[in-house]
């Protein structure tokens, strides 16, 4: 629910009401279901605001895996989710110019779909409408934290909202603004980066086909770009474009007008959907591996895009969070349950000690489809061929990569 001003004490306050500072809140209340949990969302968009204006729920779409579909209908939320989702059937990867390419089907894997494709918008208005409706969770906002300092029995933070500033003290502080998150550099958490050279151009685009429901990856010579299934709109065939481009291409693509782009992308995808008709509203970032060097600490967990920053070249980011989120929850319920201090360290290092392998098996099997198929150089154009042959011929890779692509890997 929407509150003005906020007790002096939380169990759990939550920095960032996006998509997934919204999904804990949502999957924490469920799980633990008593009032006697008291949850609070910090979050610096107004409620009045177009969902847009909020960074997590603009304009942009989310592929959401096989696995993150299950995550949600667990925490009660696929019902509303699953009538504004495009179904990924299939997954058509190709490397352009070269031979050797990879189809994996749903049917294979006896699923009803590989994943699923949300615009951000909708996947908003059902986290916030579900957390405005929950008696357990109070979002304030607009809002943001002005200073965060430790204490005995977790962390003290100092909020400014439009009518007023407040100290709340905080079992546990669940930190979820983003890869850029100030509070980071408050609390002198290091990051390691590596950037990658690259650019996303990130985009709705209309085409002349109907998609089928296939999501398209292909690899180019400055890297991956990738055509999602988005549901149809008024019979207007749409997909939701991610495309890698070099620095100097992002600064020209930019300034480039409709008809310009949509001859350049029609070049490089081909015309497997026919003629590209339109469009939309274009994002242009920087892209980068960014990993938190402290993930938890006393009274504090990191979450989402300020935990681990990944390339959008196979979609992983949001559903590596969810699958963190998952387990965190679960823990958190058990000590909960075993009136156990939330933001006790040995608590939250047994969050991590579950998911430490997840976390880095994903962040390097994206890095190195990255290196790998962002480079036109002879022996990676060998490799790439003789790797998407693999995929698609040799069973056990081939099942290891679609259980990675549908976010079931060491599941």
């Amino acid at each position: 629910m929407l509150i003005q001003q906020p007790q002096k004490k939380y169990d759990i306050v939550i920095v960032g009401g996006g998509m997934v500072g919204a999904s804990f809140a949502c999957a924490i209340a469920n799980a633990v279901n008593s009032k006697k949990l008291s949850i609070l969302v910090v979050e610096a968009i107004s409620p009045e605001s177009n969902l847009s204006d909020q960074l997590s729920f603009d304009a942009r779409s989310t592929a959401l895996s096989f696995g993150s579909s299950r995550i949600f209908d667990r925490i009660g939320l696929w019902e509303q989710l699953k009538d504004v989702v495009a179904a990924i059937s299939e997954i058509h990867v190709s490397d352009k110019g070269r031979f050797g390419a990879v189809h994996l089907s749903h049917d294979e894997y006896n699923v009803d779909a590989l994943g699923y494709v949300i615009e951000n918008k909708s996947l908003g208005v059902v986290l916030n409408s579900t957390m405005k409706n929950s008696s357990q969770i109070q979002l304030l906002c607009p809002a943001s934290i002005s200073n965060i300092s430790p204490q005995a029995d977790g962390m003290t933070l100092h909020i400014d909202s439009d009518s007023s500033s407040n100290t709340v003290q905080a079992s546990l502080v669940v930190l979820a603004d983003g890869g850029k998150s100030p509070i980071c550099g408050q609390l002198g958490i290091q990051r390691s980066v590596q950037q990658y050279e690259q650019y996303a151009l990130i985009a709705n685009v209309a085409f002349e086909k109907p998609h089928c429901n296939v999501a398209f990856e292909r690899f180019t010579d400055t890297g991956p770009l990738a055509i999602l299934p988005l549901n149809s709109i008024d019979q207007e065939n749409r997909g939701s474009l991610v495309w890698t481009l070099t620095e100097q291409q992002s600064i020209e693509f930019k300034a480039m007008n409709q008809e310009e782009l949509l001859e350049k992308l029609q070049e490089r995808f081909g015309n497997r959907l026919g003629k590209f008709q339109q469009i939309g509203e274009k994002f242009i970032y920087p892209l980068s591996l960014s990993l938190a060097k402290e993930q938890v600490r006393p009274g504090l967990v990191l979450l989402g895009n300020v935990a681990h920053t990944l390339h959008p070249v196979a979609g992983q980011g949001l559903n590596l969070a969810l699958r963190d989120m998952e387990v965190l929850v679960s823990i958190l319920q058990q000590a909960f349950l075993q009136n156990k201090p939330l933001g006790q360290m040995s608590v939250l290092q047994q969050y991590l000690d579950q998911q430490e392998t997840d976390q880095a098996q994903t962040a390097n099997f994206t890095h190195y489809i990255t290196q790998l198929f962002s480079s036109d150089s002879a022996g990676k154009a060998w490799f790439r061929k003789f790797g998407l042959f693999a995929v698609d011929l040799v069973p056990t890779i081939r099942r290891n990569f679609a259980e990675r692509a549908m976010g079931l890997s060491g599941k």
